[in-house]
């Protein structure tokens, strides 16, 4: 059992983290506690700034959410042959997209299926959209298209126009080790469908769990998925956050940390918490994940 303490009057946040572990965030001020169609979500001011919850998990918050998002983003901008067209799979703050123009993108699409989420997110959260900004995206005016809709059609449609991207990017509440409906969207066949709309030399980016030994199920289900997919595969383990990111290529590329660190220097987007010795240190796969 996960209790929440919900309503105006709320004061903490209890997040599962592990068999029994909980994380413990205390909530100063409650901005948003609703029940969009699709999840519980909180916005709330904690000790790290006003935080995004999901059904109890931490999302992202004001003190962490460059971290967070730089190591799922950054590395794709580097391994891909080149950065025009961006696909987002949830990361419904924003910030994906606007780093992706950032890096140089002319177009990104920008697919999440609560669209109350997203709303309410850039009414509430200082990162990400703006409620000016979202309001452009979804009518598509400028290099961001925002689209309300569940990500595998999307992808099915994309198949059918014959799109492909440079960049691929799924960025969703994480996967489960007991049955999820969002579950779907990390395994095998989702992934296949994501290699089929990459451009050559496109790279797809997956938050793909924790390296903790206590939490690591899901992370290993991932790398093994990766491996099955594509000819490369380059983690990304971020030294200042818990997540594990990869970064799969239809190509085969003998040494593409070195080409990543050359590009790091390139790259339009400025990285405020990646270098070339985090490049280096972070393709190193944890232990538990070798052989």
């Amino acid at each position: 059992m996960q209790v929440v303490q919900r309503g105006h009057g709320a004061e903490k946040i209890y997040e599962p983290v592990g068999d029994g572990l909980t994380r413990i965030w205390d909530l100063h001020e409650v901005i948003v506690d609703t029940n969009t169609p699709f999840q519980h979500m909180v916005i709330a001011r904690t000790d790290q700034g006003i935080s995004l919850f999901s059904d109890d998990d931490r999302q992202s918050t004001e003190f962490s959410q460059v971290t967070y998002h730089e190591a799922m983003m950054v590395p794709a901008f580097v391994l891909a042959e080149k950065l025009d067209r961006v696909l987002i799979i949830g990361s419904g703050e924003g910030v994906a997209s606007q780093m992706s123009v950032a890096a140089g993108a002319t177009h990104v699409d920008h697919v999440d299926i609560d669209q109350l989420e997203v709303e309410l997110c850039a009414q509430h959260l200082p990162y990400g959209y703006t409620t000016d900004e979202l309001t452009a995206a979804v009518k598509g005016e400028g290099p961001v298209h925002v689209h309300y809709a569940d990500g595998w059609d999307f992808l099915a449609k994309a198949q059918e126009a014959g799109t492909r991207y440079d960049v691929i990017v799924i960025d969703l509440p994480d996967e489960r080790v007991e049955d999820a409906q969002h579950n779907r969207l990390y395994e095998s066949e989702f992934l296949s469908r994501c290699k089929a709309l990459l451009a050559p030399g496109g790279v797809l980016s997956a938050q793909a769990g924790c390296a903790t030994m206590w939490r690591n199920e899901t992370l290993k289900r991932s790398w093994g998925r990766f491996h099955e997919q594509f000819a490369t595969v380059v983690p990304y383990g971020s030294d200042e956050h818990e997540w594990t990111f990869l970064f799969g290529l239809n190509e085969k590329i003998e040494d593409p940390v070195r080409g990543m660190a050359d590009r790091l220097a390139l790259l339009p987007y400025r990285a405020e918490t990646i270098d070339a010795r985090a490049l280096e240190r972070g393709a190193i796969e944890p232990y538990a994940l070798r052989g």
